[in-house]
């Protein structure tokens, strides 16, 4: 998943070729070179099944991680939507409580009405919640939780963007790369709306453009190279 160079006029289909899909002919960013400590994951229109999906087929180095989610959902529906994923993915997954601590191994899901924020306490990374006012006509908003993880983790933060309508995710996603970490997109082919996602993947910001399906494994793929880059 190296960086890749826009195609060139050369490399224009012939007649009779299918044209290729607009997240083929996209630039990526290299990953970084530091494995990632946490995964945090924004989502809106199609999320919950996108994200059962991605976390149904985690790895068991993905599941002793530490996941937060921020979906588009009112409270109640988002709770619903992490029992289905505990289910689906065999791991512990709940609604997030305010100055809890971060730990691996359970997916956390940010209020349906709240932000939240990962921040250093001490030695420790706990869950704030935020009761600001929207950002992108969200709240909770992907860009609230990024932001803070390009903060806390710098080059260990890794971002997931998943299916869903408009550009929430995407000022966050800069702070990510800018601090060094990376950030991974659903594809649009798998996509009920390539809105959140394809922002940040046609600025350039993504690291991988996957379909839903492969995305785990090559989130585990990514964490075990990076792991033998830095034995090495």
């Amino acid at each position: 998943m190296n960086k890749r160079e826009p195609a060139s006029l050369d490399e224009r289909p012939t007649a009779g070729e299918p044209l290729p899909r607009r997240d083929q002919m996209i630039q990526l960013r290299r990953f970084s070179s530091m494995p990632p400590r946490a995964l945090f994951i924004g989502a809106s229109t199609g999320g919950p099944q996108a994200l059962e999906v991605v976390l149904s087929s985690a790895s068991d180095t993905l599941r002793h991680m530490p996941i937060v989610v921020v979906l588009h959902a009112p409270p109640g529906f988002m709770e619903v939507v992490a029992a289905n994923v505990a289910k689906a993915a065999r791991m512990p997954a709940r609604i997030c409580l305010n100055g809890e601590r971060l730990m691996p191994g359970t997916i956390y899901f940010a209020p349906g009405d709240k932000h939240v924020r990962v921040m250093k306490a001490d030695k420790r990374i706990v869950l704030v919640h935020s009761d600001g006012e929207p950002q992108n006509f969200c709240k909770p908003a992907v860009d609230v939780l990024f932001r803070s993880a390009a903060r806390s983790f710098g080059p260990e933060a890794l971002g997931l963007v998943l299916t869903g309508m408009g550009r929430d995710g995407f000022l966050g996603a800069q702070e990510i790369v800018t601090c060094g970490g990376s950030v991974v997109v659903q594809d649009e082919a798998s996509s009920v709306v390539w809105g959140m996602p394809g922002v940040i993947a046609r600025a350039g910001l993504a690291s991988a453009i996957l379909p839903v399906s492969g995305i785990s494994s090559a989130i585990d793929g990514l964490m075990t190279a990076s792991r033998r880059s830095a034995i090495a």
